[in-house]
């Protein structure tokens, strides 16, 4: 029988070992019917990420993220909880706070640090650790019915090791059910305040 992945496991080690990971499905660019339509009036004071799903993956492996973060850069505010079991044997899940938030039109970078963790090890599975006191980021594209997202230790093996504020992997997985929404804003800028990006 095929071995699921977990959602610990290296992308990299995935691809030499196709049997065991989910083809993502190809999806094409978003129309306009797709993109959430915001009310009339709408006005986004601050930007966020909201939203919970579930992964599209093989029947058995479940992989829950819920992502609430709201503020801008580091002053950023909120909470996130990553959960993952296969079967009934492996399994578990870790949450924390939000650091740190970034947006550029649908797409949203945080990062949040593990304040609880709680796994239950299986033979032939990853033994995860405690991962308290880790900072791990995610990564959503807002495609409307069709989203994507992205987490830190997506070529990390197990999540162990910590990114710094606001960086992500692109949004490579694909949700079976779920939505997140992405709010856009950037602080204004003034023409003195423009400086050179290298």
């Amino acid at each position: 029988m095929a071995r699921i992945r977990p959602v610990v496991a290296a992308a990299a080690a995935l691809a030499a070992c196709t049997a065991a990971a989910l083809t993502l499905a190809t999806v094409g660019p978003a129309t306009a019917a797709e993109s959430a339509p915001r009310p009339a009036g709408h006005t986004v004071e601050e930007p966020s990420l909201t939203g919970s799903a579930k992964l599209a993956r093989r029947p058995g492996d479940n992989v829950h993220f819920t992502i609430d973060a709201h503020g801008f850069a580091d002053a950023a505010r909120g909470t996130f909880r990553v959960s993952h079991h296969i079967g009934d044997n492996w399994g578990g899940y870790f949450k924390g706070r939000i650091d740190c938030l970034l947006t550029g039109g649908p797409v949203a970078v945080a990062t949040g640090i593990v304040t609880e963790s709680h796994f239950k090890s299986a033979p032939g599975l990853p033994e995860i650790g405690d991962l308290r006191g880790k900072r791990f980021g995610f990564t959503v594209l807002d495609k409307g019915k069709k989203d994507r997202l992205g987490y830190s230790w997506a070529m990390d093996g197990l999540p162990k090791n910590s990114v710094a504020k606001c960086l992500g992997s692109a949004p490579f997985e694909t949700l079976e059910k779920g939505d997140f929404t992405v709010e856009h804003w950037m602080p204004p800028r003034s023409a003195s305040a423009g400086r050179p990006v290298s």
